[in-house]
């Protein structure tokens, strides 16, 4: 049976978990001072630990449950690593390097049941949910890979926009968040942490009510419901009639800035009259919205989509833009390597089938 990870605990739950198990609940903060402070791999250097402890540390958990199988890294900086878990499955966590620092896009479950029509994370379903620990680890690796070039750096944001639909897999995402954002751990800002959802409407009231600081995007993609359904399948189970409700709840309760992801597809959803449909789904929360305008990484399995012109760009931002909505182009990083999200993992999948075949 594979040993729990530590880093699935919060400060509060490993202290109960030591005192249930005959140790002082203070040892704790040392614990997580080792971990996440000095950062180390054993349970063997946690030197002002008592023998019992460490005993009893290593014979019921674990540190590293997750291996590095590939590291690809770009001209830009961003690297994206592809780490195996203990049940032999895949997932990719990406690092890129900004003139603020350095931000990590994480992922949350194994394959994605969204179904998005140009994602490369949805070409294979979900097979189950990653628990805190395995969430909280891509950081860590990330974080020692920094440390080794002995230059101080430290992850600063957190983009959880990796493989899965993070309200999906509801509670070990809000854990991770609460884990990588206590004080005497990691403490990454609330404020420097970003949530992407495809649009799970009852989530987005929990996520409203959960009182804490971290940003909310939401994968809008299309300003209506006939294209965002042929595009994203979830539109189907929450219609903008369901999801804008949601998002004003979150604007009215949270008063916190929401970002629009909205991917650009040529002939698709990058004309005019859908960005002046756009000024009219956002005209009533305008001051609380920015659209992030992304450029399409094109993926081999969805040859049906390519990536809109420089001019089409240029006229959807400006009529937003011209219309009082805050908007931008997103800057791009690592589009040298498999820089779609999920395409390092089905490619190395489908080079195993290959294998096993042969």
């Amino acid at each position: 049976m594979n040993k729990k990870s530590i880093y699935s605990f919060t400060l509060n739950e490993l202290a109960d978990w030591l005192a249930e198990h005959g140790q002082k609940k203070f040892r704790a903060k040392q614990i997580w001072d080792w971990l996440y402070k000095k950062r180390v791999d054993h349970f063997d250097e946690m030197s002002n630990l008592n023998s019992d402890c460490i005993s009893l540390l290593k014979e019921n958990l674990t540190i590293g449950t997750l291996q590095q199988e590939i590291k690809q890294e770009s001209k830009d900086g961003t690297i994206k690593f592809l780490f195996k878990m203990t049940d032999g499955n895949l997932i990719e966590t990406v690092l890129m390097k900004f003139n603020y620092g350095y931000s990590v896009c994480v992922t949350t479950q194994v394959g994605c049941n969204i179904g998005c029509s140009f994602c490369a994370s949805g070409l294979l379903t979900k097979d189950r949910d990653l628990n805190a620990g395995e969430i909280v680890e891509q950081i860590m690796k990330v974080q020692k890979h920094l440390d080794s070039k002995g230059r101080d750096e430290r992850v600063s944001h957190i983009v959880v926009m990796g493989i899965g639909e993070p309200f999906d897999n509801y509670n070990n995402t809000m854990n991770f968040l609460r884990i990588v954002n206590d004080q005497k751990g990691l403490s990454i800002g609330a404020r420097h942490i970003t949530v992407s959802t495809s649009g799970l409407a009852k989530r987005i009231y929990d996520f409203a009510d959960e009182n804490i600081q971290v940003n909310l995007a939401l994968s809008l993609h299309a300003p209506n419901n006939e294209l965002r359904t042929k595009i994203m399948k979830i539109n189907k189970a929450f219609p903008l009639e369901k999801l804008m409700p949601a998002i004003d709840y979150y604007l009215e309760k949270t008063n916190r800035r929401i970002t629009f992801e909205y991917i650009l597809l040529k002939d698709v959803n990058d004309h005019k009259e859908e960005a002046r449909e756009l000024v009219q789904l956002l005209k009533n929360k305008r001051h609380l919205s920015y659209v992030n305008l992304i450029p399409y990484n094109p993926v081999d399995e969805h040859n049906q989509y390519s990536r809109s012109e420089k001019q089409a760009i240029l006229d959807f931002y400006q009529i937003l833009l011209e219309n009082g909505i805050n908007s931008g182009v997103r800057v791009e990083h690592g589009t040298d390597i498999d820089a779609a999200c999920g395409q390092l993992r089905s490619k190395q999948i489908q080079k195993e089938k290959q294998k096993q075949k042969v």
